[in-house]
């Protein structure tokens, strides 16, 4: 698989999964975090501006681009999202960092967020990228939601039926995913290394179960976890920035920013011109406002 311009490839044990991780730069740690149906390279366009500033840290999360794929369980607990922040815990104890700012985009940001209120300690400043918060989400379901986020439950039915679809045609599957999901309703954006890695990825069963291992997690241990903090009263301590597309899913929830007020102690953010992959459609939207935000 190809690497970040700049950025150099390792694995690293993280308990018991081992993570591939892409590395560069120097300073303060920040951790980018992908999402579906990507893996590290969706940071692509963004990455090398912020290694200039930073030391950027960049793992495929379990499941997806090098990274292990462990079957699913029972109580699809092996894809929470709780699960896969303390991968990232093991990762930031791997590279001997006791702290870190996180940036997420879609499942990775949902892993951020884990990660923030899980791990307090761990986070400095949190930047998440065209999510709202999972619970959020299927509260506020809807029939506009349902047909633009189809994917929430058809990946989430029981093994192995989404497997046996998505692998009739993987790389039909995860080109109209991605081109649907933009703002123009093309391929043009996403660079053609990081598209190829895509393709490639999709192609692997492993992958595409643990693909919709993430969303089973989703539709339930990672909906209870939220709902156990709301009635808990928990909250992300640290600094929140919040971007969204315009053109993207949290737009279509009326007013995301004001949903992370209800989840976190300071909030700021903005929305852009975008779809939903903001740092392949709009990379000046994401380094215009990240940079400023985690430099502090």
């Amino acid at each position: 698989m190809a690497e970040i311009e700049g950025f150099t490839r390792r694995r690293f044990a993280c308990g018991e999964v081992a993570l591939s991780v892409q590395e560069a730069g120097t300073g303060p740690a920040l951790i980018l975090l992908h999402g579906f149906p990507q893996n590290g390279l969706c940071w692509a366009r963004v990455a090398p501006a912020f290694a200039a500033r930073f030391r950027v840290i960049v793992p495929d999360l379990r499941g997806y681009g090098q990274s292990d794929a462990p079957p699913d369980d029972a109580g699809h607990d092996a894809y929470s999202k709780r699960r896969m922040a303390a991968d990232i815990v093991a990762l930031m104890d791997a590279l001997d960092l006791p702290r870190a700012d996180v940036l997420g985009h879609d499942r990775g940001a949902r892993v951020a967020y884990r990660l923030a209120l899980d791990h307090p300690d761990r986070v400095d400043r949190l930047g998440i990228i065209e999510i709202a918060p999972t619970a959020d989400y299927w509260a506020n379901w809807s029939a506009e939601m349902a047909m633009a986020a189809y994917h929430w439950t058809f990946l989430a039915q029981p093994a192995p039926l989404p497997e046996r679809m998505i692998g009739a045609d993987p790389v039909a599957y995860v080109d109209w995913t991605l081109a649907s999901w933009t703002r123009a309703k093309s391929l043009a954006p996403f660079p053609a290394a990081s598209l190829e890695s895509y393709r490639n990825q999709i192609r692997d069963p492993a992958r595409i179960h643990a693909m919709c291992a993430d969303y089973r997690a989703g539709a339930t241990t990672d909906r209870a976890h939220d709902e156990a903090d709301r009635a808990a009263g928990r909250r992300i301590r640290a600094p929140l920035h919040f971007l969204w597309g315009h053109h993207g899913f949290p737009a279509r929830t009326g007013d995301p920013k004001g949903i992370w007020r209800t989840w976190a102690e300071s909030v700021t953010g903005e929305p852009c011109e975008s779809g939903h992959f903001v740092m392949e459609e709009n990379p000046d939207a994401v380094t215009g406002a990240f940079l400023p935000f985690f430099r502090g």
